[in-house]
């Protein structure tokens, strides 16, 4: 079947430098690509493949697959015949190739660490069961995912060396010409692949040059202290960041058909090799970063920027490898799509800086006027906040009580959920540490079971018994994690809407580390709104917080019984995913309706793990979200909204 042509993809220039990176130099490291659906990421990972005719083949790692599928182990076919033989698996099959793994993020952690040793190492070792082996594997390895299902925890982040954040075009004809290309391919496949040959072959003959050239090419010493003057100023632990930049930007250069390096160069290789290594806040814009790394680059030049100095045999001037670009390598035949898009022959250029820049680049979103009414500190003129007004405005709470809710959002026991970090689970995606003899109703694990009853000499542990064995498994699981937060008008004022803003943003952020799947539901007047559906990208759930009116009576049944239902549907949806409900209020609803309040407490009790975070603070304290915390079998936690003595 034909593949797109790398050549004619239009509108995603930095997934395309970053595949050519990688192209012309595997030795970088690998390439993981994060973005929307329908963003050309796959297509984009196939047509290099299909450009590299000397790279190997493809190789793709499945969603569902499994640590013996990846690493290899016994092959149970010789093994049913008595021969104990190494059966090879998808990491050793990708020697010499391209290993492609599409929704990397959600690839349980363990088989994510033995990918990417092997990534790093180029070779495989296998010692488990009766196999003990070591294999070459040497790949291109390219991973996807959808920032929206599920990050990577940064210590994987940071074992990928190029990060590309890719968004759908939001130019009409960026768009139109997209729609124009993906028609015309899909109506005359062969046809199609056949106009954009000769463009294919120029790229071809592009990463050829460049590899011929790239053992020529110079870093000069200003433009490494300006890529190590970047990275310290953007607090990169470790150095792989600058060693990785320092090899791009080389490389870059051998794509531009130059022999050194120069700040455009340095520049566009800090995008692509640090944007997914700084420390961000998870909720913070995907693309608030690249503002902060193009004013890194820039601020790391070294004293009076002296002009680019020329190879020692080359020649200078204004065309020559002195001048400020470098000079563009031949243009191939564009293809005859219209607006003939050469993006892919030229060098990428960052977006510009805005005029919020300074804001994002000290690590969060540009200043939201509307966060000011929750923000002592946001206000002009007034006084200077103490420690806990200043936690409350930077998202957070003070720091003992934000300890106490963590503390607090725990998992009873034992689960089957999904991977995660929220509580142990002994489910099908925790890790298999160990197995025992099996007992009625256990599923079995084949290969042991098999190593039972093989005649190894010498004997192997699992033949303790001549019964079948079942898998011992360990590891963490993810939560429902469903916050549900009273914005009626006994929580209307400003010191406690900050702070209780500022719980649910820190709690936010502790759902990021914990891989939980995450809803928000506010309640105020007469009715409960879900104004983050379970799934919704933090970052858009944090806006959603900060944006939180405040107003009104409290339905406190409403949102308890919103909250149940938000439970039920995700449970029908995922049965194995436990539930975590986080309740912030200070329980003040109308005494009508505390009957309601308490049967609604308790349906909730019966489909989830339960915790109320009460608000009520002043002189007077009523108890009444104590009364409901006894209703819905819940714990409690106090979060104080009074200014510190």
């Amino acid at each position: 079947m034909s593949t797109f042509p790398l050549s004619a993809i239009v509108g995603q220039e930095p997934l395309v430098e970053a595949l050519l990176v990688c192209a012309v130099d595997p030795g970088v490291g690998g390439v993981l690509v994060r973005g929307e659906r329908g963003t050309a990421k796959s297509t984009a990972v196939r047509a290099l493949s299909d450009l590299l005719a000397d790279g190997g083949r493809l190789v793709e790692v499945p969603l569902g697959t499994t640590l013996d599928r990846l690493v290899g182990a016994l092959d149970l076919g010789r093994a049913l015949a008595g021969e104990a033989a190494y059966e090879e698996g998808l990491l050793v099959r990708a020697d010499g190739g391209m290993l492609y793994v599409d929704e990397v993020n959600l690839l349980a952690d363990h088989l994510v660490d033995a990918l990417l040793d092997a990534a790093a190492t180029g070779v495989v070792r296998v010692e488990r069961e009766a196999v003990s082996v070591t294999r070459e594997s040497r790949f291109l390895l390219v991973g996807t995912m959808n920032a929206e299902e599920g990050e990577l925890r940064p210590q994987l982040l940071d074992r990928f060396a190029l990060g590309v954040d890719v968004t759908t075009p939001r130019d009409p004809a960026v768009r139109a010409e997209v729609v124009r290309r993906r028609l015309a391919f899909e109506a005359d496949r062969a046809g199609f692949v056949a106009a954009w040959a000769s463009a294919e072959a120029a790229l071809r003959a592009r990463i050829a040059a460049a590899r011929a050239v790239l053992a020529r090419v110079v870093l000069p010493e200003r433009e490494l202290l300006r890529i190590t003057g970047a990275c310290a100023a953007l607090g990169l632990d470790g150095v792989r960041g600058d060693v990785v930049c320092a090899r791009t930007a080389r490389v870059l250069a051998a794509l531009d058909g130059v022999e050194v390096v120069d700040a455009g160069h340095v520049e566009r290789a800090a995008q692509l090799a640090l944007a997914h290594r700084r420390r961000r806040d998870p909720l913070e814009r995907a693309d608030a970063g690249q503002a902060e790394i193009a004013d890194a680059v820039a601020g790391a030049a070294p004293d009076g920027d002296p002009p680019h100095e020329p190879p020692p045999d080359g020649p200078e001037g204004p065309d020559g490898p002195g001048g400020g670009g470098g000079s563009r390598p031949p243009a191939g035949d564009d293809g005859p799509a219209r607006g003939g898009d050469r993006s892919h022959d030229g060098p990428w250029t960052p977006p510009s800086r805005s005029q919020d820049a300074p804001a994002r680049a000290q690590g969060g979103a540009a200043p939201d006027p509307s966060r000011a009414q929750d923000d002592p500190s946001a206000r002009p003129g007034g006084e200077q906040p103490d420690p806990s007004a200043r936690a409350a405005a930077a998202g957070g709470v003070p720091d003992p009580e934000r300890a106490a809710l963590r503390a607090r959002l725990a998992l009873a026991g034992r689960g089957e959920g999904p991977a995660g970090r929220r509580g142990r689970s002994v489910g099908p995606d925790a890790g298999v540490i160990d197995t025992r003899a099996a007992e009625p109703g256990d599923p079995l694990a084949l290969v042991p079971t098999l190593l039972a009853r093989l005649p190894y000499e010498p004997p192997h542990p699992a033949r303790e018994t001549h019964g079948g064995r079942t898998a011992v498994r360990a590891g963490r699981e993810g939560a429902l994690l469903v916050l549900v937060v009273d914005t009626s008008g006994s929580m209307a004022a400003q010191r406690r809407l900050a702070r209780v803003k500022g719980a649910l943003l820190d709690t936010l952020r502790d759902a990021y580390a914990r891989r939980d799947r995450v809803a928000i539901l506010a309640f105020r007047d007469a009715a409960a709104t879900l104004v983050a559906a379970p799934g919704t990208p933090l970052e858009q759930a944090a806006a959603a917080v900060r944006a939180l009116p405040a107003g009104g009576r409290t339905p406190l049944a409403a949102g308890l019984d919103a909250a149940a239902d938000v439970v039920h549907r995700e449970r029908v949806r995922d049965p194995r995913r436990r539930a975590l409900v986080v309740v912030l209020t200070d329980g003040r609803a109308p005494q009508d309706q505390a009957a309601a309040t308490h049967a609604a407490g308790r349906r909730l009790a019966q489909l989830a793990d339960v915790h109320l975070v009460d608000t009520e603070d002043g002189p007077v304290r009523l108890g009444l979200a104590a009364e409901l915390a006894r209703a819905a079998d819940a714990t409690v936690t106090t979060l104080s909204t009074r200014r510190a003595a």
